[in-house]
């Protein structure tokens, strides 16, 4: 009996110790399992050579060509000013009237003395009628004649002057009612109903938005390349609509204040477009036609410099890189890479050099070829 209690207690004890010894093996293994690195998630892409537009972009302003301001032709009190700030007009609308009755009074003085001008000038014709069948009977001599027709060619002339004045007082008459010269929009209204204005007053400022120049300040170290002719997207705030143009000339003298020179271009017609507003010009300077492009977000700075992660058998390896132009996101890369190499796109930012990586899923990101 006791040998059975001892043989019984043995067993127990060989158990416990095994499962003592499992549950070390288990814990340590999982001690390693949580001192290991974890893979960091990444997408990638694979480096592409394609052809790129090399450029240069400034942001500059848009004037209006056409910008009249309306003004008084005639000393008169305004009776109406038939647009109001901000409103739309069309060539050739009524947009202002003056008080006609000073052109009235002087048109009805002029004409009157052209019919009295033209009562003598009758009278004087029948005189050389009669002086003449006189001196054909030598009743009188012929200066007589002479003198009548001469008076009678005076009458003539005098006529002409008072008909040329009419014509005068018609023409300012019509300057009494103004219309506007061009389309676009009233900017300012300079003058009101019942004032009073002289010739050469200013009442209002029209805006036409159909005609506009953009002036663009590029730095001068490369105004030996800019030239007219040359191709300019242009793009402004007021419109989600993108123009192409030429470059229509260059300003011959470089702007003092900010070392630039002055391009210019012209836009035509396009909606939404305003005087005044900030427009943004990108110059195509010419193509590059084998360019190794990469996301922006691969290339991150470290005490080495400018770096990329190639992704070989799921590890990142740290590459230096140099690189070139910077268009759509993209970046060149002059050194460092070579065609169809994986680097990181998301997730480059907080590698090291042969760290562990995965895939987040399927999620490869293709270039995308510069526009």
């Amino acid at each position: 009996m006791y040998r059975e209690k001892l043989l019984l207690l043995a067993l127990l004890l060989a158990i416990s110790v095994t499962a003592c010894s499992s549950k070390d093996k288990a814990t340590d293994s999982n001690d390693a399992n949580k001192k290991s690195p974890k893979p960091t998630l990444i997408t990638v892409t694979q480096v592409k050579n394609q052809s790129i537009e090399i450029t240069e972009e400034a942001i500059g302003s848009l004037e209006g060509l056409t910008n009249p301001t309306v003004s008084a032709e005639v000393a008169a009190r305004v009776i109406k000013i038939h647009v109001n700030t901000g409103e739309a007009v069309k060539k050739g609308q009524l947009i202002v009237t003056l008080d006609a009755t000073d052109v009235n009074l002087q048109r009805n003085e002029a004409q009157t003395e052209v019919a009295r001008i033209k009562a003598q000038l009758a009278n004087q014709a029948k005189t050389v009628e009669r002086s003449q069948a006189l001196v054909n009977k030598k009743f009188i001599s012929q200066n007589a004649v002479d003198n009548d027709v001469a008076q009678q060619n005076v009458l003539k002339e005098q006529l002409a002057g008072a008909e040329a004045r009419v014509n005068t007082i018609n023409h300012s008459g019509s300057k009494t009612k103004l219309y506007a010269p061009t389309s676009g929009n009233i900017e300012k209204k300079l003058v009101d109903d019942g004032e009073f204005v002289r010739i050469g007053d200013p009442m209002l400022l029209i805006v036409a938005k159909d005609r506009l120049r953009a002036h663009l300040p590029f730095p001068e170290h490369i105004g030996a390349q800019l030239k007219p002719g040359l191709k300019v997207r242009l793009s402004t705030p007021t419109s989600n609509k993108t123009v192409e143009v030429v470059i229509h000339e260059l300003k011959p003298m470089i702007v003092e204040g900010n070392r630039s020179v002055d391009v210019i271009a012209d836009v035509f017609d396009v909606q939404g477009w305003q005087p005044g507003a900030s427009v943004t010009g990108s110059v195509i300077l010419g193509d590059q036609a084998a360019a190794m492009m990469a996301p922006e977000q691969s290339v991150v700075l470290r005490p080495a410099g400018e770096v990329v992660y190639v992704v070989r058998d799921n590890k990142a390896y740290q590459t230096k890189v140099k690189t070139g132009l910077r268009k759509n996101g993209l970046v060149e890369i002059t050194e460092g890479l070579h065609e169809n190499d994986t680097i990181v796109v998301d997730g480059a930012g907080f590698l090291t050099d042969k760290a562990l990586v995965k895939l987040a899923g399927d999620a490869t990101q293709k270039n995308k070829p510069a526009k």
